[in-house]
């Protein structure tokens, strides 16, 4: 499993502009604690299990919202909410139209909706765009032939794996970087621009306040996805321009991992409605059970009571208990504690570091040990400017009390008995280079298409991956026969992919296997063709 120290979305959306704006209302995990210090009454009886009656492994969770990991833990509240859904009928437009009204009550928007999480919410406000509410073009999505809208705007710094959410619509994406671009780019055919939250928008000459001015003189309305970002209420995005924002119900709201928000202008928002289930057409997949919508609906009259500055200091309070425990047990080992700078993902995390050649161990076979332990462990590696120096990350955002005492002894035990070093690369026995034709075995299926043309210099490889589409570079080495080779699609094409191939060299083949990221394990075997 990739365990990057910090998630993209965090390390993208720290925005520097949280500005003064924001009324947080009440951030915490745990039992929630209401605005006047008090512990909301909950009558639901803490329950657990299940899980491992089918062979799954339930984890610690010190990395903080994944959605792998099943992003965080409901509120009591929203749990009593569902449930108390559970147990009437209603009709679910009418649900709709109510849960819009409070939506807008609660966070100052025009209205509200609540989605199958944050990507169905811009996959709604883009048909809500391209379409309105008109069920005739509706049933034609995502064939927008004959349409009058079929393009969406996205500046560059916007460009992320998300967007599929927007193109899902049938919108062709057309990509700006300056001012000058957007204002040439705008058009009938516009349906919307698309901005993903984050600080380089703020840094940039396409800021949302900017972008918002440039596209409401074409009468194009602006979409946010603020999907790991807090609610701010009144809503920063809203006042800056944009006509609608997204949100994720299963981060920091702590609704339905299942659910999202979007809110913004009226006529937008029910237009979106429109496009959901339980009508038909393109997203009667995107269904929102009367569960899901009262759960998320408990879960923002939570967040506008929940005491945030109590959280925030009970995060802190774990992560220096944690530091104290390893610093005290374990001499040289020193700790920082780092502050988030924007909306995304509000949470202070603990680095802890130590010198990896004295300790004998670096931060990720920790990681690794961890994650592979019991109880299962679920933290970062932590990376400093010395070279020298490795380290742990952890983030308290998604941790139940008791965790951080359990997290600092596993990480006492495994720094003072660090588990085996990875083997040390051995000198090269063969030569990969030349040009190799791949079979690859997915998780399901396979392909045939896949080819590596490779230049071996010493123990070090460099290259071109060609996939069934795209090609992209690669690098890699040599150790005795043993070749690792990594290539990556990055996002900024809208879409990623990473491969890392490892397997043994004999002759004029090769063969062992693949890890593909997010898109699981595989096995392949390469063939010599020149």
């Amino acid at each position: 499993m990739r365990t990057d120290p910090v998630t993209r979305r965090a390390m993208l959306g720290r925005s520097a502009a949280a500005g003064g704006a924001l009324a947080l209302g009440p951030l915490f995990a745990g039992e929630a604690v209401a605005a006047d210090g008090a512990t909301p009454k909950s009558s639901a009886a803490p329950k657990k299990g299940g899980y491992e009656r089918i062979g799954v492994r339930p984890l610690i969770n010190g990395r903080g919202t994944y959605t792998v990991l099943s992003g965080s833990l409901i509120l009591p509240e929203v749990r009593e909410a569902i449930d108390a859904a559970s147990r009437q009928y209603v009709q679910l437009d009418e649900l709709a139209d109510g849960v819009g009204r409070r939506l807008g009550e609660l966070t100052g928007a025009e209205f509200g909706m609540v989605s199958s999480g944050c990507s169905a919410a811009l996959t709604h406000a883009s048909a809500a765009c391209t379409a309105g509410g008109n069920p005739d073009l509706h049933i034609q999505i995502p064939n927008l032939s004959g349409f009058t809208k079929t393009e969406a705007v996205i500046p560059k710094h916007s460009r992320n794996v998300y967007e599929a959410a927007i193109s899902a619509v049938g919108l062709k994406v057309v990509e700006v970087a300056t001012r000058e671009e957007m204002k040439a780019a705008l058009g009938p055919q516009t349906a919307l621009v698309y901005v993903f939250a984050m600080p380089r928008v703020d840094e940039s000459e396409l800021d949302l306040k900017t972008i918002a001015e440039l596209a409401h003189a074409k009468d194009v309305p602006v979409l946010v996805d603020a999907a790991a970002e807090v609610l701010t209420i009144p809503n920063v995005h809203l006042e800056r321009g944009a006509d609608l924002v997204a949100y994720s119900g299963g981060k920091a709201l702590r609704g339905p991992q299942s659910a999202g928000i979007l809110l913004g202008r009226k006529d937008l928002v029910r237009a979106a409605w429109v496009h959901s289930a339980p009508h038909h057409g393109y997203a009667r997949g995107f269904k929102v059970g009367k569960e899901e919508a009262m759960g998320m609906l408990a879960a923002v009259e939570m967040w506008v009571r929940r005491d945030h500055k109590a959280e925030y200091a009970k995060w802190t309070s774990w992560l220096r208990t944690i530091a104290k425990r390893v610093s005290t047990a374990v001499p040289g080992v020193t700790s920082e504690l780092v502050q988030p700078e924007g909306l995304s993902n509000r949470t202070p995390t603990l680095n802890l570091f130590w010198d990896a050649k004295k300790r004998g161990v670096v931060g990720q076979t920790i990681v690794d040990a961890l994650w592979e332990g019991e109880p299962r462990i679920a933290i970062n590696p932590a990376s400093s400017k010395d070279p020298a120096l490795s380290g742990l990350a952890v983030t308290p955002y998604m941790l139940e009390p008791g965790d951080e005492k359990i997290i600092a002894d596993h990480i006492v035990k495994r720094l003072k008995n660090p588990p085996p070093a990875p083997a040390k690369p051995k000198p090269p026995s063969v030569d990969a280079s030349g040009t190799w034709s791949l079979e690859i075995t997915y998780a399901a299926g396979a392909s045939s298409a896949h080819q590596l043309t490779l230049k071996q210099d010493g123990a070090k490889l460099t290259g071109t991956h060609r996939g069934d589409f795209v090609s992209r570079s690669a690098t890699g080495s040599v150790s005795a026969d043993e070749v690792t080779v990594s290539s990556s699609y990055g996002e900024e094409h809208g879409d990623s992919l990473s491969y890392t191939f490892t397997g043994k060299l004999t002759g004029d083949a090769m063969s062992g296997s693949v890890d593909l990221g997010e898109y699981l394990k595989g096995s392949w075997k390469a063939t010599r063709k020149t």
